[in-house]
């Protein structure tokens, strides 16, 4: 059994604050065009998600994707926001090597800009 867990924060710089009711997805990525959906989640008042999204056994080295709805978010917060969106689907693709280790991937975004790291 895998003792490793994936998790996920989101800040919006524009406000200074959590994004707090924006949703995510959570994909495998087999090949350029063979990926499956895993789940969907919302982030919590804290911007973070209620619980890890893979955690032990479903915890597995391999090649994911997170996509985040920004521009679902920021509409809703009644941002002046261009059509099309210059960000709208954020979608952060990344490997993890070793399933006994925490893997956090935080998204910091604004409507205009976005920055990401393996963090802590």
């Amino acid at each position: 059994m895998s003792t490793g867990k994936l998790t996920t924060h989101v800040l919006d710089t524009a406000h200074g604050c959590p994004a707090a009711n924006l949703q995510i997805d959570l994909w495998q990525v087999y090949s350029s065009s063979d990926r499956t959906h895993l789940k969907t989640v919302k982030t919590n008042a804290d911007g973070r998600t209620e619980s890890p999204l893979l955690l032990e056994d479903a915890f597995q080295p391999g090649i994911y994707e997170l996509v985040f709805a920004v521009g679902d978010y920021f509409a809703g917060l009644d941002v002046p926001l261009d059509s099309p969106m210059f960000l709208d689907q954020i979608p952060l693709r990344f490997g993890i090597a070793d399933a006994d280790s925490h893997y956090h991937v935080p998204l910091l975004v604004s409507p205009w800009a976005y920055s990401t790291y393996r963090g802590s």
